[in-house]
């Protein structure tokens, strides 16, 4: 009798393991982080993401996530993006990183961010849609740069300082 109960239950556990799906970040994935400086608005994109995610149906069960730093560039050129990638600490910490613990009221992502080597708990309210053989994750999250123990970037003889706050939106699609 008990070694029916031991192989109902593993069989059991072994079906909510198999039904699992996979997915892989899709190439038209987007995320922009949006900012401002006493002179003007700014936005910037990152343009190497890697990400994995499993699911049962929309159900999320794990999501890990990254972002390349050397790969985030501006429309403003080359001095931006110097600046920002110091600011990020990319030559220490060449990658953001987020990792899933859990999905709380089956739309708020609560997991591990990790920028410029330090790492914060964070809640980040999003929208999931399945469409055909993928799963849509979209939504913003505003960070203040000082929770990372970043200095906000500045220019001009410290003229132009860029504020405190950033705004990140992403349109993130996981395919199978």
């Amino acid at each position: 009798m008990k070694k029916a109960v031991f192989l109902i239950l593993f069989m059991s556990m072994s079906i909510v393991g198999f039904s699992q799906t996979t997915y892989a970040l899709a190439s038209e994935s987007s995320l922009q982080i949006e900012g401002t400086s006493t002179v003007h608005s700014w936005v910037v994109t990152a343009n190497t993401l890697h990400g994995n995610l499993k699911a049962t149906g929309k159900d999320l069960k794990e999501i890990d996530f990254e972002v390349e730093v050397a790969d985030i560039k501006s429309e403003r050129g080359a001095t931006m993006d110097k600046k920002m990638h110091a600011a990020l600490k990319k030559e220490e910490h060449p990658k953001v990183f987020f990792k899933l613990k859990e999905v709380k009221n089956s739309a708020v992502l609560v997991g591990e961010l990790n920028i410029a080597g330090q790492e914060k708990t964070v809640e980040i309210p999003v929208q999931i849609t399945e469409e055909g053989d993928a799963l849509k994750i979209a939504g913003e999250h505003t960070i203040k740069l000082q929770d990372y123990n970043m200095q906000p970037p500045t220019a001009m003889f410290g003229q132009i300082v860029v504020g405190d706050d950033v705004t990140v939106k992403f349109d993130l699609v996981f395919k199978k």
